[in-house]
Order: structure tokens, then C-alpha cells, then sequence
């Protein structure tokens, strides 16, 4: 299969899941707290992320751009997201770049995975990724320091709770390979 057509089935699937089933769902940590965030778990920068090592950054910008456009139609919020995803496609290059051994250009035909990166830098690199996505998401949605505690609960409950249900997606979709003695 084509790595054009297998990108573009990833991110159907990716916005469908968030489209139609994320945000039809609000979370709480806690049962009925006053005061605590409702939240929708975010999974659709995860298609950012997956894109293959050698991507140059203006296509991942113009994926970053697509993807938080697209994500913005749908929950009718005027470039929120297509802001957090562009910075997260600009940031990517050089996280990668931080957490591999080898450079980017020696990594051909292969996308960031577990397969690839191992589980530890795989998930520094999400976790690392989805934080800066999530603090600039709620940021600019929140718009108000006056409250910061509020905001940094809900950046960390939502990061916390985008990893599980992005973990729970590589699980279900990546093909797993046999572990090795």
C-alpha cells in the first residue's frame, strides 16, 4: 500500500474516532467535584506524530494546518486547533531529532513507532508533544491566567487522558510484533 494512501486512512480513521466517538464523551476525574474540568480526550495529533521521519516540515505544517482545520469545522472553534497542531508539526523535527540516536535521514521509508524508537522515547516523544499541544490548546481557549490552577488541571488531566487513549489506539491499529528473549 502506498505510504500516500496509508497516511490518508490513518487520518480518516484518527478524525472519525475523534469526531465520532471523543467528543461525544466528557470525562471527569473525580465523580462530582465543583469546580473540576470536563474534558474531551484528544487523539486527532497523533496523525502529526505518525508521519514518516523524512515528512519535510512544510508538508507537516500544511498536515499540521489540514488536520487542526479539519478538528476546528467539526467543534466550531475558529483556529484553536489548527494553532496547537502547527506548533506541535513545527516542533516535531527537532524532538525527534533529540530523542533518536542516529540522524533523521537514516531513518528511510520508516514512521516514529514503537517498532522503530522503542516504548520509552515513543512515549517521551508523545507525552512530550501532546503537553506543549494541550497547553496551547487550553491556553488560547481559556484565554485567562486568573484561575491558573483550573488550567493546569485540565492541560494535565487531558494529557494524561489523551495518552491512554492514544496508547490504546497503537495498540488496537499498529501491528505488534513478537517479543524477543
Amino acid at each position: 500500500m502506498s505510504d500516500y494512501l496509508k497516511n490518508f486512512l490513518r487520518f480518516c480513521i484518527i478524525i472519525l474516532i475523534q469526531v465520532l466517538v471523543l467528543n461525544k464523551i466528557t470525562l471527569r476525574w473525580w465523580s462530582q467535584p465543583a469546580g473540576f474540568p470536563v474534558f474531551i480526550p484528544y487523539i486527532y495529533p497523533l496523525f502529526i506524530l505518525l508521519l514518516p521521519f523524512e515528512t519535510p516540515v512544510w508538508l507537516l505544517l500544511l498536515c499540521g494546518f489540514a488536520t487542526g482545520l479539519t478538528m476546528d469545522t467539526f467543534m466550531n472553534t475558529a483556529g484553536i486547533h489548527a494553532c496547537a497542531t502547527v506548533l506541535i508539526a513545527y516542533l516535531r523535527t527537532n524532538v525527534l531529532s533529540a530523542l533518536l540516536p542516529k540522524h533523521l535521514s537514516e531513518y528511510p521509508n520508516q514512521s516514529p513507532g514503537v517498532k522503530n524508537m522503542g516504548w520509552v522515547p515513543f512515549l517521551t516523544y508523545c507525552a512530550f508533544l501532546i503537553l506543549i499541544h494541550h497547553s496551547i490548546f487550553f491556553t488560547v481557549e481559556l484565554w485567562n491566567f486568573s484561575n491558573i490552577g483550573y488550567l493546569l488541571l485540565k492541560i494535565i488531566a487531558s494529557t494524561a487522558t489523551s495518552l491512554l487513549f492514544i496508547l490504546a489506539y497503537l495498540l488496537l491499529f499498529t501491528k505488534q510484533t513478537a517479543l524477543k528473549s
